[in-house]
C-alpha cells in the first residue's frame, strides 16, 4: 500500500455534510459552479452524506459558502 505525502495530508482537507436527497443535484451544481474550489464526493448514498474535498487555503471560502447555504440545503455538518 502507498504511504500517504504528509505534505499532500497537509494541504488537503475534507469535510462530511449531509443533505436531503431532492437537493443534492442543486448543490453539486452549485459548488461545481466554483472552479477548482472544490470536489463533492458521494460518502454514503444510503444516508445522504456527502464529502468536501478542498484545499487548506481555500478551507475559508468553502466554510464561507457552506454557511451562505445551509439553511437553504439543510445542510448538517457530519463529524469524521
Amino acid at each position: 500500500m502507498k504511504e500517504k505525502d504528509p505534505r499532500t495530508e497537509a494541504r488537503s482537507k475534507g469535510l462530511l455534510i449531509a443533505i436531503p436527497p431532492q437537493k443534492i443535484a442543486l448543490f453539486k451544481a452549485i459548488i461545481e459552479s466554483y472552479d477548482n474550489l472544490a470536489t463533492l464526493r458521494t460518502e454514503d448514498p444510503r444516508r445522504h452524506i456527502l464529502k468536501l474535498y478542498f484545499s487548506a487555503e481555500c478551507e475559508d471560502e468553502v466554510r464561507g459558502l457552506i454557511e451562505s447555504l445551509r439553511e437553504k440545503f439543510e445542510i448538517r455538518e457530519i463529524e469524521a
